[in-house]
């Protein structure tokens, strides 16, 4: 059609950058941290880069500069240094949330995941039966209220529950509510689903099941071929209080997003997880993909899905990426 040009909003930098009507802000931006109980020294997590297992001591050091480089939004776990089946401590995360936030106070938002992957013996999410093939849920749903509790005492901004159990998110806003820490929020990992994407953090969290009669996390997590699960999973736990609400992984479940996303009407997450993550980083040193750029891309992905939050564990580089 005569005069019909597509491209000329295309042709130079300012008309592109007027064109947009996706924006991506650092403070969009939040980054995952792993305190380790027991480690002398830090240690890079394998297969993604400039990610790392902390001391406390290195973690303070390593948020010092993250805030430094414009980041102020974090999602801690907390690794503690002895496995068990019962009776769990909880007194590394909550020495951990106590020294951030006496350390930086509120330049920054501390969320704190909230599972036992990384506590039991056998790496699943909560407490198993004497078969040792179910995961029972009211009793973990209990514990996982008690530890929520616990951090947001320590001054956690905002709890996250990430253990996919029925129920949860109910138990723990009364259980906030209760000890009066109602201005703690909840982010939910309302549609995580059981994913060949997660290794590295795994690694990093020492939280891989090794249970015999339970060698995955099917049983609770969500079937990647059931989409409208996570939607009635979403609705519930936004009808029990949830303040947030998450999708894991991200890249693979971006229908999943944009339709949760646009049916209810909350904040919307979504973590870049750490296979993801490896993905782009290994392009980058084979040579066959610009690591910045295809970064920036996937971060955008997630903007135009509907997500208002991208959990990164390249997040600590997004202002320079920006620029």
């Amino acid at each position: 059609m005569a005069g019909l040009s597509l491209r000329r909003t295309r042709l130079t930098r300012h008309l592109r950058e007027l064109a947009r009507s996706v924006q991506l802000d650092r403070s969009q931006l939040i980054q995952p941290l792993f305190a380790v109980a027991g480690l002398t020294e830090r240690e890079p997590v394998p297969g993604i880069d400039a990610v790392y297992r902390d001391t406390p001591a290195s973690l303070l050091r390593q948020i010092e500069e993250d805030l430094a480089a414009g980041i102020d939004k974090f999602l801690l776990f907390a690794v503690p240094g002895e496995k068990r089946d019962q009776d769990f401590e909880h007194d590394f995360a909550v020495e951990c949330i106590e020294e951030i936030k006496q350390g930086f106070g509120t330049e920054l938002w501390l969320a704190v995941d909230v599972c036992l992957c990384s506590h039991t013996t056998h790496g699943h999410c909560g407490l198993l039966n004497e078969a040792g093939d179910y995961v029972i849920n009211d009793a973990t749903v209990a514990e996982l209220a008690r530890a929520a509790a616990a951090f947001a005492a320590a001054g956690a901004d905002c709890v996250a529950p990430s253990d996919m159990m029925d129920g949860r998110v109910a138990a723990i806003r009364t259980a906030l509510d209760q000890a009066g820490l109602a201005r703690c929020a909840i982010m939910s990992y309302a549609a995580k689903f059981q994913s060949q994407f997660y290794g590295p953090f795994r690694d990093a969290a020492d939280s891989a099941p090794v249970a015999p009669q339970l060698r995955d996390r099917a049983s609770y997590q969500l079937d990647p071929a059931r989409p409208a699960d996570a939607l009635r999973c979403a609705r519930r736990d936004a009808d029990e209080g949830a303040d947030l609400l998450m999708v894991k992984p991200g890249l693979p479940y971006l229908d999943v997003l944009a339709r949760l996303s646009a049916e209810i009407p909350l904040p919307w997450a979504v973590y870049q997880v750490s296979g993801e993550q490896a993905a782009i980083d290994l392009l980058a040193h084979a040579g066959l993909a610009k690591r910045d750029a295809a970064q920036l891309e996937s971060w955008l992905a997630f903007r135009r899905a509907g997500a208002t939050a991208i959990i990164s564990y390249a997040a600590r580089r997004g202002v320079a990426l920006q620029q």
